[in-house]
C-alpha cells in the first residue's frame, strides 16, 4: 500500500503533468495560429509589365474580413513586408504586399532602389494606376468584405498609399510611416475619403520640416479627418531593422517608435473597421 506521503507525491507528479501537457496544448495551438496564415502570390499586369504581388490570408477565410494594401519601401516587397503582412493576418485582416515596381524590375542596391522610384515619384498618374490595380486585385479574394479597405505604407510606400487617397479610392483609411508626404497636386486631396494617419520620426532629414507643413496645409484646407504622430529622437526608416542603428545618417532603426507606431496602427484599424451603430 502507498503511504499518504507517497499518494501526495504522486497527486503532485499528476498535476505538473497535466500544466505541463496544458502549456504544450497551448504552445501548439499558437504555433497553429501563426502557420495558419495562408501566402499566394499573384500576377498581373499594367499594359504588359507583369506584376507580382503577395497576398496573405487569415485562418477563417469564411467569414468576412477586412482588408489592407501594403506597400513596402522604395526596395520593393522583401522578407520585412512579408513579416507585416503576416501578423496582420494574424489579427484577421487579408493584407496584400503591393507590387508597384513590376516583377523583372527588382531593384538589388540603394542606388537601383532611386532610381525606380523616382519614376514614380515624378509619374503620380502611373503610381495611381498601379496601387488601383493592386486595389483590383485585392478586391478579388476569398472573404474579403470591399467595404472596409485600407491602404498603408513605407517611405516611398506611403507617398503610393496617399496617392491611392487622393485618387478618390473608397478606402477607409490611408497611413504611412516615415513616409514621402509631398505631392505635385494637392489639390486632390478633397478626395480623401477616409481617415489619414501619418507615423513620422521628428527629426527625419529626408522628409523635412517645410514638407510636412506642406502636407499639414493641404489636409487642413481639404478638411480631412487627419492625424500625424511625431516620435522624438527618430530619423527615417524608423521601423525598419535594415537601417542599421546609427540616427546621424539620417536612417536608422528605432525600436521605441517601431514598437510605438504599430500599437498605434492596431488600435487604428479596429476604429476605421468597426461598424457604426
Amino acid at each position: 500500500m502507498q503511504s499518504k506521503t507517497q499518494k501526495m507525491n504522486v497527486v503532485r507528479m499528476n498535476s505538473f503533468t497535466l500544466f505541463l501537457l496544458l502549456s504544450l496544448i497551448c504552445i501548439a495551438q499558437g504555433r497553429s495560429e501563426a502557420s495558419s496564415v495562408l501566402f499566394k502570390t499573384i500576377q498581373y499586369s499594367d499594359q504588359g509589365t507583369l506584376l507580382e504581388s503577395v497576398i496573405s490570408l487569415p485562418a477563417n477565410t469564411k467569414a468576412k474580413h477586412p482588408g489592407i494594401l501594403v506597400v513596402p519601401d522604395w526596395m520593393g516587397i522583401g522578407p520585412v513586408v512579408k513579416s507585416q503582412i503576416e501578423k496582420l493576418s494574424q489579427l484577421g485582416y487579408t493584407a496584400m504586399a503591393v507590387d508597384v515596381y513590376g516583377k523583372e524590375n527588382r531593384p538589388t542596391n540603394t542606388e537601383e532602389a532611386a532610381k525606380i522610384a523616382g519614376k514614380f515619384k515624378a509619374d503620380r498618374k502611373s503610381t495611381r494606376t498601379r496601387i488601383q490595380l493592386a486595389l483590383n486585385e485585392l478586391l478579388k479574394s476569398p472573404g474579403i468584405d470591399p467595404t472596409r479597405i485600407a491602404v498603408m505604407g513605407y517611405c516611398f510606400g506611403g507617398m503610393v498609399a496617399l496617392e491611392l487617397g487622393r485618387s478618390g479610392a473608397d478606402v477607409k483609411g490611408i497611413v504611412t510611416f516615415h513616409g514621402t508626404l509631398n505631392t505635385p497636386t494637392p489639390q486632390d486631396a478633397q478626395h480623401i475619403k477616409g481617415q489619414v494617419l501619418v507615423f513620422h520620426g521628428a527629426d527625419d532629414p529626408y522628409v523635412n520640416s517645410q514638407e510636412v507643413e506642406s502636407f499639414e496645409k493641404e489636409m487642413k484646407e481639404a478638411k480631412v479627418d487627419w492625424e500625424l504622430v511625431k516620435y522624438g529622437g527618430a530619423v527615417h526608416s524608423f521601423t525598419n531593422p535594415n537601417a542599421g542603428s546609427d540616427p546621424s545618417k539620417g536612417a536608422a532603426y528605432n525600436a521605441a517608435a517601431d514598437a510605438k507606431s504599430w500599437s498605434a496602427l492596431v488600435l487604428f484599424l479596429k476604429r476605421i473597421f468597426t461598424p457604426t451603430p
